[in-house]
């Protein structure tokens, strides 16, 4: 269960991450020559596959955070597309905000389960409600 705390972990990262991206799109609607940008998450299966080998010896797999120290978990992008949806740059407001939207309901999955495993876990150290 602690590797899957972890695995949460990461996806709130990215959708506090993915928040501020949209909501630089969506200031920056008005904006001439803007182009749109997007966070994505990269590495994951690899990242997670990773945290969850057994190894005989600490020594033949570096551990996840020494393999991601200095080094950014989300790949920032431009959308080149030259659609200027909105007359003066590429940035579409429905397409953000039904993606502020999805966003919003993943982070809020996300922090629900990660705050149910750690009441769990504040359940067994208290001795189960006895």
């Amino acid at each position: 269960m602690a590797s899957s705390v972890k695995l949460l972990s990461n996806l709130l990262d990215y959708c506090t991450e993915k928040n501020r991206v949209i909501a630089k799109n969506i200031s920056n609607l008005a904006t001439e020559g803007y182009q749109r940008q997007d966070v994505i998450f990269k590495d994951v299966l690899n990242e997670s596959s990773s945290s969850l080998m057994k190894v005989s010896n600490s020594k033949h797999i570096t551990s996840m955070q020494e393999q991601t120290e200095g080094t950014s978990k989300f790949e920032y992008v431009n959308d080149n597309s030259e659609d200027m949806v909105s007359g003066i740059n590429n940035v579409n407001i429905e397409r953000e905000m039904s993606e502020l939207a999805e966003n919003t309901l993943r982070f809020k999955f996300a922090s629900k389960r990660v705050g149910d495993y750690y009441r769990s876990m504040q359940n067994v150290i208290r001795g189960g409600g006895r």
